[in-house]
């Protein structure tokens, strides 16, 4: 296992080189750059042509954005490298590591307890339904996780602002805090202040994943259950729920247990469209204004980030899998 997870760090470093090749060039493709979206600033503000030019072409001076697209590359990754600079952000006139530490603490918070609501209520209900197949609760949760992975989180977002701003009259909706808690101490209230604003983000990010998670375990558990050592365990005289949790359950996991490695980067963005009806400051908002106005250092690095924790939880997936089910080997 040892030597299994030394080869894929050393994959995975080469991966990563690749993913920002690729991050790179689809982000270069598009025609134009931050300075082209300045251009078109200034002359909405009434600049004239000329004047909205040179501003431009002092930008991509001062930026490098005049350099070949290669050489912008290796100067990006020679910063990260050397420096542990993920690049300068033109928006927003600050290192991009700078930004990204700044939103990455609650983007993550949100990320991990959606995911955990959505693998633990999923998992749950799909154990749940699997031994009742078309019952009247396996239909009624089918009903359920059909509207769940086909109502879109915007509209979800919506609805449950118009809500809290117009029916219930909550100030501060899109902050993280209410305004006496945002300089306060961390304790017991400021907890509670915080759980209080993100609880839509965590209903509607994790609202798709339960129903996935929920139908991916019934199907597994419906497979398992017809096995033969599942059999056998009912034919000892066990009881039923000793033989789905103790027998068919341990063996259904896997499925669920290989999805987590994808599944970070999934919420990262899964709550994309939220924070932004939502105003509040995360990545996922961060990552759509940079692709909008051309700021390709932030949008190039949080690529990277995104490949790592790909990486990482594939890598983390396997090593549970191999804990789960002692006949998975690695050589």
């Amino acid at each position: 296992m040892v030597n299994y997870i030394i080869r894929r760090l050393i994959i995975a470093f080469f991966m990563l080189i690749g993913i920002g090749i690729v991050s790179f060039v689809v982000i270069k493709l598009p025609p134009g750059d931050y300075a082209s979206v300045y251009e078109g600033y200034l002359l909405a503000r009434g600049a004239t042509q000329e004047d909205a030019t040179r501003a431009g072409d002092l930008i991509r001076k001062q930026y490098g954005l005049d350099k070949p697209g290669i050489e912008q590359f290796f100067d990006w990754i020679k910063g990260i490298v050397t420096e542990g600079k993920f690049g300068y952000s033109f928006a927003y006139g600050k290192d991009v590591g700078e930004l990204i530490a700044e939103r990455i603490p609650m983007t993550l918070l949100i990320a991990i307890l959606a995911h955990l609501i959505s693998t633990v209520v999923g998992v749950g209900l799909g154990i749940y339904v699997a031994p009742r197949k078309y019952g009247f609760a396996d239909n009624i949760w089918a009903i359920v996780s059909f509207i769940l992975t086909s109502v879109p989180r915007f509209s979800l977002a919506i609805i449950i602002l118009y809500i809290l701003v117009i029916d219930l009259k909550l100030p501060s909706v899109s902050s993280f805090f209410s305004p006496q808690y945002v300089f306060a101490p961390w304790s017991f209230d400021k907890v509670v202040d915080l759980f209080a604003h993100i609880w839509p983000v965590l209903l509607i990010a994790g609202l798709g994943g339960v129903a996935r998670n929920m139908r991916v375990m019934r199907g597994n558990l419906l497979d398992v259950m017809g096995a033969q050592y599942v059999q056998t365990a009912r034919s000892k005289g066990l009881k039923e729920g000793t033989v789905v949790m103790r027998h068919a359950v341990p063996n259904a996991l896997h499925t669920i247990v290989a999805y987590q490695g994808t599944v970070l980067p999934y919420m990262l963005a899964g709550e994309l469209e939220v924070a932004i009806v939502l105003g509040l400051p995360t990545l996922g908002p961060l990552f759509y204004e940079a692709l909008v106005n051309g700021d390709i250092y932030i949008s190039g690095s949080l690529l990277l980030i995104y490949g790592v924790l790909i990486l990482l939880g594939n890598l983390l997936a396997d090593i549970f899998l191999s804990i789960l089910d002692p006949r998975i080997r690695y050589s």
